[in-house]
């Protein structure tokens, strides 16, 4: 019996019409992208939405939206002959590059800031073998020397200051209008280094020139109060945030999204850790869904402008980047458990559920 290889999945055999690649470049995947697009079962009425829909980033190999574009970053650096690459982290894209680096056999360095990255992040790195320098200083700082390391030395840069980052990560803007057969009114990101809301711009772009799409959606971006310089217009020298993912004071995308804010007539606002957390508890009590923190971000905002007065109805994509494993502490500090002791027989339960 001859069984059938299976078809390749991932974003570049998916999606390869649209990303900047040559015959040269190495189709690898770790089965990244097509991730799922739920529909709220309970927090879109509080948005005041008509519909609100989650796109599950985290369901991507190393848990995190990074996955989509560092494929093709990584293949782009092995087609262009890198032997290793680097990139500056606050958790999400360490993991990332780490596995890409893992899967085709190169280095991977990774600079984070100190004592400021998640521990699930980091065991990630760990155990795919990266080599990790903690820097003494924040995000800004390990990205800035990452950049002049790169420019040094035969290594290729990873961030999404990489073009190629900013194509993989706009595929995901070409499957929200897929499953719904157009673009969304209002489309929520969390803006930590700004990359992932450049690229969503670009993909809903490009989705509407090759008639995907009839419309554009308003580009609703949230940051952490403690985190916030494109809201306040100036670099933060110290961001704080519990959402460790978009702890950063001065976006490498500043500028792109800025753009996608003023041409999508959308907004780039702030949302307290307070109001972060309350989502993070919403999206896990109320949809089954357990997020880092950082995505929680974007239904926060969606929540927060329905309780100002406004919410505009409509439907709504929100882009949940990372899994709730990537940031164990958060949980365990948010929930209580809920444990009843019980002797180890049928009865002895019987009794402990009140039955």
């Amino acid at each position: 019996m001859t069984i059938a290889a299976p078809r390749p999945r991932g974003v570049i055999h998916h999606w390869a019409e649209i990303l900047p690649l040559t015959p040269q470049t190495p189709r690898i995947s770790l089965g990244e992208g097509d991730t799922p697009l739920v529909r709220s079962s309970h927090i879109e009425a509080l948005c005041g939405l008509d519909e609100l829909w989650f796109k599950l980033e985290l369901c991507n190999p190393t848990g995190s939206f990074k996955d989509r574009g560092m494929v093709v970053a990584v293949a782009k650096a092995l087609e262009d002959g890198a032997k290793a690459i680097m990139c500056a982290s606050t958790g999400n894209t360490s993991a990332s590059a780490a596995a890409y680096a893992a899967h085709t056999g190169i280095e991977c360095f990774v600079l984070v800031p100190g004592g400021k990255v998640a521990a699930g992040k980091l065991a990630q790195a760990i155990a795919f073998g990266a080599q990790i320098i903690e820097v003494d200083g924040n995000f800004d700082d390990a990205l800035n020397a990452a950049r002049a390391l790169t420019e040094k030395h035969p290594v290729a840069l990873v961030n999404s200051v990489n073009p190629n980052r900013i194509a993989g990560q706009k595929t995901a803007a070409f499957e929200i209008c897929e499953a719904l057969g157009d673009a969304p009114d209002i489309l929520a990101i969390p803006v930590g280094n700004a990359g992932n809301i450049t690229a969503y711009w670009k993909g809903f772009g490009e989705c509407s020139e090759r008639g995907l799409a009839s419309l554009h959606p308003r580009m609703c971006g949230f940051q952490a109060a403690g985190a916030a310089p494109i809201v306040l217009g100036k670099p933060v020298e110290s961001p704080q945030t519990v959402a460790t993912a978009i702890r950063i004071g001065n976006p490498a995308s500043w500028k792109s999204a800025i753009a996608a804010r003023d041409e999508s007539n959308g907004l780039i606002e702030a949302v307290t850790d307070d109001e972060i957390l309350e989502a993070y508890r919403l999206l896990a009590s109320k949809e089954g869904i357990f997020v880092e923190p950082a995505s929680a971000a974007s239904v926060a905002g969606l929540i927060k402008l329905a309780r100002e007065g406004r919410a505009t109805g409509g439907r709504a994509a929100a882009i949940l980047t990372g899994n709730g494993l990537k940031d164990p502490d958060t949980a365990t500090t948010q929930y209580e458990p809920k444990v009843t002791k019980a002797a180890g027989t049928v009865e002895g339960v019987e009794r402990a559920l009140g039955w």
